[in-house]
């Protein structure tokens, strides 16, 4: 209805009606073992990595800026729906003009259920010694800086206070930069994930990769 709204009837009958209709999309899992030390790469500008705060600017998020391409918009709906979910825990990414730069949630097993309420079955559930990283998103201005490899190195590693050892994270095979950035924060894909679409209809499946595979 926010698309509609704003005049993007294209978008939503890509995104929203076109996919369901008859899509397959193709995503790596990747993890990473808290276990194996792995030095937090460095972005390009100083970073404050925290939970989201209810002051934070989050104009990375404006839906209203004049011109604002479908695409985008689809996006920033999208994370702007996950905050208003509730779903713990969203960390951020400060950058030095004081905005948010980045985000993303980090999920514990305990909340299975609400991940199942948002995503249905398009992530496994959650084991003792697991963490989910989700949501991921980079605001347009402060892309190509290092930003994402630095702040979910960082925020894994927090998973260890409910007692983590494996995080987990999916990222389209196609995404090259977010996979990339996915290798430098310490994650190695393990798994493949389809998600089929038919006739509104989903189905989504998960295949082991052979060990060692670089995606």
């Amino acid at each position: 209805m926010s698309l509609l709204m704003r005049g993007h009837p294209q978008t939503v009958l890509r995104h929203a009606l076109g996919t369901r209709l008859h899509s397959e999309t193709l995503a790596f899992g990747l993890r990473r073992d808290l276990d194996i030390p792995c030095e937090h790469p460095t972005a390009k500008i100083p970073l404050v990595v925290r939970p989201l705060q209810p002051q934070d600017d989050l104009s990375i998020l404006d839906v209203d800026t004049p011109g604002l391409q479908g695409r985008v918009m689809f996006e920033r709906l999208a994370q702007r729906r996950l905050i208003a979910a509730r779903l713990p825990t969203c960390w951020v990414a400060i950058a030095p003009d004081g905005k948010v730069c980045y985000m993303q949630w980090l999920v514990a097993p305990r909340d299975n259920d609400r991940i199942r309420a948002l995503w249905d079955d398009l992530f496994p559930q959650l084991a003792p010694g697991e963490a989910l990283l989700e949501g991921a998103f980079t605001g347009d201005a402060y892309r190509g800086q290092g930003i994402m490899a630095h702040a979910m190195s960082r925020i894994a590693v927090v998973a260890r206070d409910f007692g983590a050892r494996w995080v987990l994270t999916f990222v389209g095979v196609n995404n090259t930069p977010s996979l990339k950035g996915c290798y430098r924060a310490g994650f190695v894909p393990f798994q493949r994930r389809s998600e089929a679409w038919r006739l509104l209809r989903r189905r989504v499946a998960f295949t082991p990769l052979p060990q060692g595979m670089l995606a």
